[in-house]
């Protein structure tokens, strides 16, 4: 399986930024790439630096006109493609939206981001409601496909349960970086990061890809390093902190059931005393 990263900076001109992601998708493709994962909301700058309502506009509904542009160049390329959108569902409900593109460019599927931070430049409150699609594996002619969006990296039980659905690789588009006055933060932040992606590899014994946005936007400078783990925790490929990169990352998927049958984490697993975990808390 080979699989590609199109890391990209954005700027305010959403022609140049689909531009430069489909200049991205033809350079992987080109490269052998059968699957090809952009960043988290490619088309534009990040949007929830502010509240805003004006950027509501910037949403469009799935599927729509930039779907149907991912649509095209998966069937130009022969390529699944892994997109993340603003979606308008109705009037004044919007998702942060992953659509999976087969290589015919039919939609195979669509998930929601479960997971909605509200931090400092991220007030996604403001305007994503949470996902409804549940964690879900999206059958495709290359993949399992196992769609997860940026905040639901921090959650073991996302992960899970998207590889407990049968996903073979799970996908985070991603719009993660550091905020300016946190410097002596930035290192424990990254690497905090990328161990939990690393620990999503290992305990499913699943490859993990992860397409973070480059370049800074306000006081937000995102931290890029794209990368690839394998079911054993190996880091296959990363990309540069500070530079935009299309990479394409070859792999072995018969290397998820040597895994799971050295490090049995699921056959082990007590499924009858994990019943607190439906609780916000155990007390």
């Amino acid at each position: 399986m080979r699989i590609g990263l199109v890391q990209s900076a954005c700027t305010s001109s959403r022609a140049d930024n689909v531009a430069q992601a489909l200049a991205g998708i033809a350079e992987a493709a080109a490269a052998g790439a059968e699957v090809v994962c952009l960043q988290e909301l490619f088309a534009g700058e990040y949007p929830c630096q502010a509240e805003d309502h004006g950027r509501f506009a910037d949403a469009e509904e799935v599927p729509g006109p930039l779907t149907a542009v991912l649509g095209e160049a998966a069937r130009s390329h022969g390529v699944v493609l892994v997109g993340s959108l603003f979606e308008r569902r109705d009037h004044g409900l919007f998702h942060n939206t992953a659509v999976i593109l087969d290589a015919d460019g039919s939609l195979a599927g669509v998930y929601r981001k479960m997971h909605i931070p509200d931090d400092p430049h991220y007030y996604e409150k403001f305007y994503f409601a949470p996902g409804d699609t549940g964690f879900m594996s999206v059958a495709t002619s290359r993949l399992a496909v196992g769609p997860l969006v940026c905040w639901d990296q921090w959650y073991p039980e996302a992960a899970r349960l998207t590889a407990m659905a049968g996903a073979e690789t799970l996908f985070y588009p991603t719009a993660i970086g550091w905020l300016d006055g946190e410097e002596p933060l930035h290192r424990e932040q990254y690497e905090s990061w990328d161990t939990m992606l690393r620990s999503h590899a290992i305990a499913n014994g699943v490859f993990v890809v992860a397409v973070n946005r480059t370049g800074r936007e306000g006081p937000l400078r995102f931290w890029g390093a794209s990368v690839v783990y394998a079911p054993n925790g190996e880091c296959l490929v990363k990309a540069p902190h500070d530079a935009p990169a299309t990479i394409v990352c070859e792999y072995d998927l018969g290397r998820i059931e040597w895994s799971r049958t050295r490090w049995p984490f699921f056959r082990d697993r007590r499924i009858d005393a994990y019943d607190d975990l439906l609780k916000r808390w155990s007390s």
